[in-house]
């Protein structure tokens, strides 16, 4: 990734959805293009024109924490945006270019244990660029259509959105998962702009998938701690699912497991995927695809 046409990007997209209005200042004459002006930036961070058009060409390089304290309240940051504004800025700090430790391609076997033990919940370990590493029985039950979907090779969010059309009828609301996976992208990415296997994933979404590439394209970013997500799975149907991230901080992954409200539908259809799961010799994948016997994430069907 380039740090700073990262950084053009995205203070050139956060300034263009603010209008002049919205930032309490007198709009005059007719504007080239959507939202503040550069110089309206500059006053509302109490900064110079040309410092801050400096920051707008890529520059980030011994910005203060003030400064981006400032740029921050001037466009209107979220924390997640915030983060990745400072992210991007220690990536332009001086010095030499260093990657970060790249996290491990497989789990630790006390994660692996972890996920076993929490047998009334799916839960999985992703990295930042979206790979799926390892799941519990649960978790591969939910996940199957994306498991399936690799065929053998690692399972990844983003692939299964945007190249796999089985995408659509899993997640029950596909435009949310693809603008939430991708705002997760742009995250890693400024947390790592080194990271030659991200580039090479965002290279090959870009190329086959104009979704993936309008969506690269708004720069938004933002965190995946908590929320709700709606599946259509294919054998249980309909499941609404909470869902709670938990930061393996010595490996650089993170640990998402699902939950249902008590009592609901969906508490009892993740009850019969369990036991579906669970049942000796049946069939973990759809029946269109129950000639593959191989699973990525370890055992077979």
């Amino acid at each position: 990734m380039d740090n700073r046409s990262q950084i053009r990007e995205f203070l050139t997209s956060r300034r263009a959805r603010i209008s002049p209005q919205q930032a309490r200042l007198p709009s005059y004459g007719t504007r080239r293009v959507p939202g503040l002006r550069r110089s309206e930036v500059a006053q509302l961070a109490g900064v110079s024109v040309e410092y801050y058009s400096r920051l707008e060409r890529g520059d980030l390089s011994g910005v203060s924490d003030h400064v981006l304290d400032a740029l921050a309240r001037a466009l209107r940051l979220n924390d997640a945006e915030r983060t990745h504004l400072e992210d991007l800025a220690r990536a332009a700090g001086p010095g030499p270019r260093r990657r970060r430790r790249p996290a491990p391609n497989q789990v630790r076997p006390s994660v692996q244990r972890l996920l076993d033990a929490m047998t009334g919940a799916p839960a999985f370990v992703m990295n930042g660029r979206g790979d799926i590493l390892a799941t519990n029985a649960l978790g591969r039950a939910l996940y199957a259509p994306m498991i399936d979907a690799a065929r053998g090779a690692t399972p990844n969010h983003a692939r299964f959105i945007f190249l796999d059309q089985r995408s659509h009828q899993f997640w029950g609301d596909w435009e949310r998962a693809a603008d939430d996976t991708v705002a997760l992208l742009h995250a890693q990415a400024g947390r790592d702009p080194y990271d030659k296997d991200l580039t090479d994933l965002v290279g090959e979404l870009s190329t086959r998938s104009d979704d993936f590439r309008a969506r690269w394209a708004r720069h938004d970013v933002r965190q995946h701690h908590l929320g709700a997500k709606p599946f259509h799975h294919p054998v249980v149907g309909d499941l609404h699912l909470t869902y709670e991230s938990l930061d393996l901080a010595a490996d650089g992954l993170v640990l998402v497991a699902y939950g249902t409200e008590p009592g609901s539908d969906s508490e009892d259809k993740l009850r019969l995927l369990a036991s579906w799961a669970s049942t000796p010799g049946r069939d973990r994948r759809p029946a269109s695809h129950a000639t593959d016997t191989t699973d990525p994430l370890g055992g077979v069907s």
